[in-house]
């Protein structure tokens, strides 16, 4: 009889090693997930920065947008106004164009109609010169108190007072006379006399005062005086006292000695208008033939040589010996380095009521 055959007892450590393996893989599950959990949270807490951040920079890029479009709108203003006032510039620069227009066009005709005016003047006074010149002539002549012979038209001299019952004429006879610059001036003085009386500044002096006794008027009385650092009578036998300008004898002799004087010395103003306030009766006119301010006072000074300041205090003093109410014409015939004395005598002749010319060199 056969053996029965025991049967094999189960083995339960196959499970277990399973179990376990399934355990540790679960266990694995668990820590991945964890792991992943936590990953996703701290992820997620990033993402979130992120978007506030986000929100913050789309919140202030929206305020700037709404700045951005308000300044635009008020550039959109500005362009607007400045394209109106362009429009109204435009308007205005057409409307003068065509005022222009009509204008040139009015000057054109304007022009041709005084041309043709001035040719039929300068016809009409061709004639009055054929018809009435001589006449004319004489006529002037008449109203003049002497006789005046110059080179063209020398009669431009305008604005000089040369009326009054009384007219003391005042010429200066300095050495500055000689000329317009001092380097000419000393080269003159040491001269000859003749060559002296015959210098061209000279000789405009003299030539002007016969300009002006040939214009006085014909009620007019004459005294005429030369002055330096002193001052002389021109009048060989009526010294000191007031003749008739249409006394042609006597006018006659001063101009006369007036050729005869040689410029030399300083210049005293002081000393000329003291004599102008010693005069019995006193002048109502004076009038000054001159190159610049004064170099000496009442008394000579031994100084060779006078500063700017000095002779504008030489010129002020002299004003105050000038008699009030006395107008002074002067003219001047400027020399160089004294710029002050056109001001300083322009002044005198607003001050007193007189006038002050600067004549051109061809004058008289």
């Amino acid at each position: 009889m056969r053996k029965r055959s025991t049967p094999a007892t189960f083995n339960l450590s196959f499970l277990d090693i399973m179990f376990c393996g399934f355990g540790a893989v679960v266990l694995l599950v668990l820590v991945i997930n964890a792991n992943t959990i936590s990953s996703r949270k701290q992820h997620h807490k990033d993402l979130r920065a992120d978007v506030v951040r986000l929100e913050l920079e789309t919140r202030t890029g929206q305020e700037y947008l709404v700045q951005l479009k308000n300044s635009l709108d008020i550039e959109d203003q500005k362009v607007r106004a400045a394209s109106g006032r362009s429009n109204e510039v435009l308007a205005r620069i057409n409307s003068m164009q065509e005022e222009l227009a009509d204008l040139q066009l009015q000057t054109v005709a304007s022009k041709e109609h005084t041309q043709a005016l001035r040719a039929d003047l300068e016809s009409l006074d061709q004639q009055n010169r054929q018809l009435g010149g001589e006449l004319e002539a004489k006529q002037e002549q008449g109203t003049k108190v002497r006789r005046f012979e110059g080179e063209g038209n020398r009669q431009y001299l305008t604005g000089l007072k040369l009326g009054g019952r009384r007219v003391l004429l005042l010429i200066d006879s300095s050495a500055s006379m000689l000329d317009r610059t001092i380097v000419n001036i000393i080269r003159r003085r040491n001269m000859d006399d003749e060559t002296k009386g015959q210098s061209p500044k000279w000789q405009r002096a003299i030539k002007t005062a016969e300009w002006l006794i040939a214009n006085l008027p014909p009620e007019s009385l004459l005294q005429m005086f030369d002055f330096n650092t002193g001052f002389s009578s021109l009048s060989s036998e009526n010294q000191g006292r007031w003749v008739q300008a249409t006394d042609s004898l006597a006018v006659s002799d001063m101009i006369k000695n007036l050729h005869s004087r040689i410029p030399g010395g300083g210049t005293s103003l002081e000393n000329a208008f003291t004599l102008a306030r010693n005069l019995q009766p006193r002048p109502d006119n004076i009038l000054l033939i001159t190159d610049g301010l004064p170099t000496q006072g009442a008394k000579i000074s031994k100084n060779n040589t006078v500063s700017g300041k000095q002779r504008m205090k030489y010129f002020e003093r002299a004003v105050e010996a000038l008699p009030r109410d006395i107008p002074v014409n002067t003219i001047l015939f400027p020399m160089e380095g004294d710029p002050m004395a056109a001001v300083l005598f322009w002044k005198l002749a607003v001050d007193s009521g007189g006038s002050f010319l600067t004549p051109t060199r061809d004058w008289p």
